[in-house]
């Protein structure tokens, strides 16, 4: 029999006051990540939150730029706010597969093979200059940032949850790095750059160091547990169908585009879906709307374009300008359908 109406009421009611409670820890961790990340990086607000969106986003980052200007800094700011198992890996040229997974070795003592668990195996992993390394050892990480696990002669070894790659890399045009492989672009949720700080921003730098480095007073604000509860809530944000196919109306416009070689992924799709609820809940929201998708377009799908290298084009088009000429072209939904 069809529920009573009264009780389908009260039922919505209940869900309601449950979501909004849910977009209240998302709002409270994001909040006290930012602030005490916001410490350090003086004058990035909207790379912190964004930084800190797809940590609730369940998905790894990747901040590419020239050197100097705070990239691993952010990275080391966010991983001693958290209450994880924390490990930096510097990439180099001669660095090996082994190095990242971890290897087995023969005990003498107790005439067994034993496994040493690599630096990949932490909760949150900095991948410092990742694009330094040769593609193998950059595919070491793949099974490990997509399927939380490393397999290493025939076993598989899982990683806690939460886990999150947090990688830097230099600008390709820099001698001694390589282009980082397609399929390993595809499994980084956001793509950031960080830029030169405003003249009033770096006086302040100089002032906040003079006499210690800020990141000695940045300390843990948001425990492991906290954090997968935060995660969690954020997938219990409302997406409705008109906005799902005005996601995917834009990954398929990247995958047209005249000037693109390849499209944005499904894999894409999904990242702008996943991180358009973190942005929602981050502003109190217990629904998605276009602008979310809107803001968080380009950080999600650039990266994963491969542009045509056609020497018909008068001018030469970055992925990112296809994203923004996407978006100009492609239908919002109504209003009404998300309000």
């Amino acid at each position: 029999m069809p529920d009573h109406p009264q009780d389908t009421r009260r039922s919505q009611s209940t869900n309601n006051v449950n979501r909004t409670a849910q977009v209240e820890v998302v709002q409270q961790t994001a909040e006290r990540l930012a602030h005490n990340v916001g410490q350090v990086i003086l004058g990035k607000r909207n790379e912190v939150r964004l930084m800190v969106l797809g940590l609730l986003s369940q998905g790894h980052i990747l901040i590419e730029d020239i050197p100097g200007v705070g990239k691993t800094m952010i990275a080391k700011a966010l991983s001693r706010s958290l209450g994880c198992t924390f490990s930096r890996i510097q990439f180099t040229p001669d660095m090996l597969p082994s190095d990242v997974t971890g290897i087995t070795i023969f005990n003498a003592e107790t005439r067994k093979f034993e496994f040493r668990p690599g630096p990949i195996l932490a909760q949150v992993v900095l991948a410092d200059e990742i694009n330094r390394a040769t593609p193998k050892t950059q595919s070491a990480l793949l099974e490990a940032m997509e399927e939380r696990q490393v397999t290493v002669d025939g076993v598989t070894y899982s990683i806690q949850e939460p886990f999150i790659v947090m990688a830097t890399q230099n600008p390709i045009e820099y001698e001694g790095t390589f282009p980082l492989p397609e399929a390993q672009l595809d499994r980084f949720m956001l793509r950031l750059t960080l830029g030169y700080p405003a003249p009033n921003e770096e006086l302040a730098v100089l002032t906040s160091q003079q006499y210690e480095h800020p990141l000695n007073n940045v300390f843990q604000v948001v425990n492991a547990q906290e954090l997968v509860t935060a995660q969690q809530a954020v997938r219990e944000v409302y997406v409705a169908d008109e906005i799902k196919r005005y996601i995917i109306d834009i990954v398929n416009g990247t995958r047209s585009h005249p000037k693109v070689a390849l499209g944005s992924s499904p894999r894409g799709s999904l990242a702008l879906f996943r991180t358009s609820q973190a942005r929602a809940a981050m502003a109190g929201r217990e629904y998605v709307i276009p602008d979310d998708v809107k803001a968080l377009a380009e950080v999600t799908l650039a990266h994963r374009i491969i542009m045509r290298p056609d020497p018909g084009f008068r001018e030469e088009v970055s992925s990112r300008v296809v994203v923004q000429e996407v978006l100009a072209r492609t239908a919002i939904p109504g209003a009404s359908v998300w309000q």
